[in-house]
């Protein structure tokens, strides 16, 4: 007797046949069924059908960046940000780098040393140039460009309107770095010309304050990159020459350090020219590099000139620290 044959479907049954992985039975991950929906890399717990433009994975909303065409995850912008060129002026600075930090900077410390000066007995003796305490006292060629006079409210508006003026501009265009530099070259240049164009009686025992170096500095090297593109304001050089006359026709003014500040800032505005190269070509960052090494050169003709014009005056004795 031959055995019965295998069950098989009921041709009066309208049911389709089932089997193994035919939705029987609830799917799992791996068992062969529909694929598992997409999810974020960095947040796996969030289903997202948007794919970055870019490498092509989930990305969920939290992740998704707006790109020129479709979107990116967060990864590929944060890569594409680090491998992208970054675009500098011709002076080496980062194109649009921020707010002007050191410009407020310097305007926020001179307001604070102002209202110091006027609270605190001694500040203004302490921090002020003063030609005879240059060499035991070196300091007070950077600091005697954050003082201004207690007594003349105009004294540091006008330094500081100027400052405002033309502070972020050259800020933006030099960068943080080398515009501190060359306020402060020109605050030391102000006082240069000081020891230089001073009598030793009584320019050399008079306390002179002010960041009218510094700013004057600033306002010549302005002057000597818009020369070279051949659009110097005519108003800037009026207002520059009243201002380098007016210690003529009002007492009290420290026309020398308006003269050394103006000269030393010209010629750092020579050495940026020198040295501002376009592009990011191999050329182009080896001349911008030159700077450096020029402006350590300057800053060395300014440190001869005030040793020797020190040593001049007062003998090699004039180095010696007071207590």
């Amino acid at each position: 007797m031959s055995a019965p044959p295998p069950p098989g479907p009921d041709p009066a049954d309208p049911r389709p046949a089932t089997g193994p992985g035919d939705g029987a039975g609830p799917h799992t991950p791996g068992s062969g069924g529909a694929a598992d929906p997409p999810t974020c890399p960095r947040h796996p717990d969030r289903v997202s059908y948007v794919s970055c433009q870019r490498c092509g994975r989930p990305t969920c909303p939290d992740c998704q960046r707006p790109a020129a065409v479709g979107i990116q995850c967060v990864d590929c912008v944060k890569e594409g940000a680090r491998t992208t060129p970054t675009a500098r002026t011709r002076f080496g600075a980062r194109v649009a780098d921020g707010p002007p930090v050191v410009t407020w900077t310097i305007l926020g410390l001179c307001v604070a040393v102002y209202l110091g000066q006027r609270l605190v007995p001694g500040l203004t003796r302490d921090l002020s140039f003063v030609g005879v305490l240059a060499g035991s006292e070196p300091w007070r060629f950077i600091t005697s460009a954050f003082v201004h006079s207690p007594t003349s409210l105009l004294h540091i508006l006008f330094n500081m309107y100027i400052l405002y003026a033309f502070g972020p501009t050259l800020e933006g265009a030099l960068g943080r770095v080398r515009f501190l530099l060359v306020y402060l070259l020109s605050a030391v240049g102000g006082s240069i010309g000081v020891l230089l164009l001073s009598p030793l009686e009584p320019g050399w025992f008079v306390q002179v304050v002010g960041a009218s170096g510094a700013i004057f500095g600033l306002l010549l090297l302005y002057v000597v990159l818009l020369v070279r593109q051949g659009q110097v304001p005519t108003a800037l050089l009026v207002m520059i020459g009243i201002n380098l006359a007016l210690p003529f026709f009002v007492s009290g003014i420290a026309w020398e350090a308006h003269i050394g500040g103006a000269v030393t800032g010209a010629a750092l505005g020579g050495l940026l020219l020198l040295t501002s190269a376009p592009g990011r070509d191999k050329e182009a960052v080896r001349r911008r590099a030159m700077f450096w090494p020029g402006l350590v050169g300057l800053a060395a003709v300014l440190l001869g000139l005030g040793v020797f014009r020190i040593v001049q005056v007062l003998g090699a004795g004039a180095f010696t620290l007071t207590g």
